[in-house]
């Protein structure tokens, strides 16, 4: 696939002096910080070093006193409270952070999580009626319920009161609960707009505790569970989700729950733990019970008590994590195949892939798989329940909500954000619904979105990549959206000592003007890219062919060494 490299706005000459005068870093650091939102001193001392203290008033957000008012007043009335969340991490994770909240004062309290298969996304009618014939009267509704309008009129008629939680964008209407939680209602003058669903939840906990008298210091506790969230739903890391994120990235490597101890010990992860490892090897195992059994399991995992229970119930979700490997391996496959075909037609500017018999609950990691191959707003669709249902994914700065909205003559329901978003219609609607959201992409995509942009902080050269540097770097963590990793651009070098790994990576070491890297260079799943067996990569390479290279500076260690490595993005031959 061929990439457009971007490089960020240089800032003025006057603030990159000023400020690395100020914090006494060179010009490419002071630079990489004016990008990120950081041109003074106090900026740079909020940004290196977060506070807690500089999270906001809870009650800031609209709705806040009365959700805090009616859990007091359930509390006082020894009601019934159901805490009820989305099965994917998000939802887990906040309903864990929910339930065991209230559980530290309060025991008449039990969770809820819907079925996917059986219940659909969301709140459902049966999670409504089951609180109500098991006698709750109040239900906490976290990740999920900002569109949920009938669901919540009908646990008003059946004596339930809502207050709901959630980060996704609201419709024209408010559902008629006691209170929304949602920092993105247009009357909500909160400050910070990015939380996740599991962030609203603390907010709400965070704002108890200050009505209760309790200790804000308490609240510490359930930061792990946040970053989790945080990191797997994939929400800018700036603002409040930076500090949440940078304390609970401290948390969870000092003094994990239960449940998620057990999932580093399953995962093997023997190092300290970034955000990517959250990403990819412990928000994949959570959500693994909720795409393929039931999310309960995980819920379960999350609020045990002691590591020998957390254990046992960390290798039972490993298991089906596996399970749902092999699904996504096999289902991505298959699309790919349809995908082939289709290309030697005509040009798509969108994928909308449809078969009967995918499993559900991995059709948005298959969404994923097709984007990072052929770059298209691309939505997966399968059958459940005799009516289509899918997951969509987008590509950068394309809105695929507003797209798939536009399409919604054709749709039973549809929901999400941005860049994610998940939709229900009848299966004879599928090809017109194919027809017409390709429409939709081609009228409102521009050619420069149909191409993965590396976006490029800045170019250094061989003698800048030092420790030094690199600690400096390692300090700007915790890395995600809003706040990505540094992406550097080495220009006009070649390579030397190239080694093919496992069939497709390749290690290197480059030189310019002279000089060697001390840095190895890797660079996953290279080793051939090119139609022309003359043309691969290795071949350029060992060919001594100048280039110019985009990588990331990581860390390496082994046997209690540790050494710096260029991760590499991408390669453009001269």
């Amino acid at each position: 696939m061929e990439y457009v490299w971007k490089q960020k706005p240089k800032a003025s000459q006057a603030a990159i002096e000023r400020l690395g005068k100020e914090i006494n870093v060179n010009p490419t650091l002071a630079n990489m910080l004016i990008n990120r939102g950081v041109e003074s001193f106090d900026q740079a001392k909020d940004y290196f070093r977060p506070s807690l203290s500089q999270l906001h008033d809870p009650f800031l957000m609209q709705d806040m006193e009365a959700a805090v008012h009616r859990i007091s007043k359930a509390v006082v009335n020894q009601e019934k409270i159901l805490v009820y969340g989305d099965y994917d991490v998000d939802g887990t994770t906040a309903v864990a952070l929910m339930y065991s909240f209230l559980k530290t004062f309060y025991a008449n309290v039990d969770f809820y999580i819907p079925d996917r298969y059986k219940e659909g996304y969301g709140i459902s009618e049966r999670g409504v009626r089951v609180a109500s014939e098991n006698g709750f009267s109040l239900i906490i509704a976290l990740d999920c319920g900002i569109k949920a309008m009938d669901k919540v009129k009908l646990a008003s008629e059946l004596g339930v009161d809502f207050i709901i939680c959630d980060h996704h964008t609201p419709g024209d209407e408010l559902p008629p609960a006691v209170a929304v939680l949602d920092s993105k209602r247009k009357d909500c003058n909160y400050p910070y707009k990015e939380l996740s669903g599991c962030g609203v939840g603390f907010k709400l906990i965070q704002a108890y505790a200050k009505f209760a008298g309790m200790e804000e210091s308490s609240l510490y506790n359930y930061l792990d569970l946040l970053v989790v969230s945080i990191a797997a739903d994939i929400v800018p890391i700036s603002g409040e989700n930076r500090i949440l994120a940078y304390y609970g990235l401290d948390r969870i490597n000092n003094v994990p729950r239960p449940g998620l101890k057990a999932l580093i010990l399953q995962a093997k992860i023997e190092k300290e733990i970034q955000i990517s490892d959250i990403v990819f090897k412990i928000g994949p195992r959570i959500n693994a019970s909720g795409r393929l059994e039931h999310a309960k399991a995980s819920v379960e995992l999350l609020i045990a008590q002691n590591l020998d229970e957390a254990i046992e119930r960390a290798k039972l979700v490993d298991e089906v994590n596996s399970t749902r490997r092999n699904f996504d391996e096999n289902i991505t496959k298959e699309a790919f195949e349809m995908l082939a075909i289709r290309e030697e037609g005509a040009q798509w500017n969108s994928t909308v892939l449809f078969k009967q018999d995918w499993h559900k609950g991995v059709i948005g990691i298959v969404a994923s798989r097709c984007i990072e191959k052929y770059y298209r707003p691309t939505i997966i669709l399968t059958e459940s329940n005799n009516k289509a249902t899918g997951s969509a994914r987008s590509v950068v700065d394309f809105d695929i909500y507003e797209a798939i909205a536009e399409c919604a003559d054709l749709l039973d329901q549809f929901g999400g954000h941005k860049y994610a978003a998940g939709l229900t219609l009848s299966v004879e609607n599928v090809p017109a619904f194919q027809e017409k959201f390709e429409m939709v992409v081609r009228s409102r995509i521009e050619e420069i979105h149909l191409k993965p942009v590396i976006e490029v902080d800045d170019s250094l050269l061989l003698d800048q990549i030092n420790y030094k540097f690199y600690n400096i770097l390692k300090q700007m963590a915790p890395f995600g959206p809003g706040n990505t990793e540094p992406v550097f651009r080495i220009s006009n070098v070649y390579a030397e000592e190239v080694t093919v790994l496992k069939d497709r990576h390749l290690r290197f070491k480059i030189v310019q003007d002279g000089q060697v890297t001390t840095p190895v260079c890797l660079g996953f799943g290279m080793a051939d890219r090119a139609k022309d067996p003359d043309l691969t990569t290795v071949n350029m390479l060992r060919g001594k062919m100048r280039f110019d290279i985009v990588v990331e500076m990581r860390e390496n260690f082994f046997r209690d060494k540790s050494s710096l490595q260029l991760y590499v993005k991408d390669i453009k031959f001269d």
